[in-house]
């Protein structure tokens, strides 16, 4: 049982880098969706996969599941190994933008949250169709500054080599 909570609850390292920008562009169209009709449940789904993604990599994601264990084996399982933990960071970033999205909506303006799911659109865009994970490049800085633990970096490096 301790097993499987672990199996699942577990963020890959190294990260496959197509998978995450496939991810990405789910999460390009789904923020698309969500500022067009104002669905509610749209904006709902959209926190669920960073929150999935950020405690499980992609084993709770209906976007992670999509891109690892259909999208991916489509393209010929294409691989191109990433460190994990800055992608999970990303992830969270992403969870924050949703979470305040989902706040937003609710409880101060609809047009507002909009506003920041198209931030996180935006964003999402640059790590589909150019590769850019704005995640990532932050992540890095808080690693030279120090406040990345040395034993996360040392998880970078694994994730490079391994």
């Amino acid at each position: 049982m301790a097993h499987t909570f672990k199996s699942i609850f577990n963020f890959p390292n190294p990260v496959n880098e197509i998978a995450a920008r496939l991810v990405a562009g789910m999460v390009v169209i789904l923020s698309l969706a969500f500022i067009l009709s104002g669905e509610s449940w749209l904006l709902f789904l959209l926190f669920y996969g960073f929150l999935a993604r950020v405690l499980t990599g992609p084993n709770l994601s209906p976007m992670g599941l999509l891109a690892t264990r259909i999208l991916i084996p489509v393209l010929g399982n294409r691989q191109r190994p990433v460190p994990g933990p800055p992608k999970r960071f990303a992830q969270f970033v992403g969870l924050v933008f949703s979470s305040v999205a989902l706040l937003l909506f609710f409880l101060i303006n609809p047009v507002a949250a909009k506003s920041v799911v198209g931030i996180l659109a935006l964003f999402a865009a640059l790590e589909s169709g150019l590769s850019f994970c704005a995640g990532c490049y932050v992540f890095g800085y808080l690693m030279r500054w120090g406040m990345i633990p040395e034993s996360v970096c040392r998880e970078c490096l694994v994730g490079q080599n391994g």
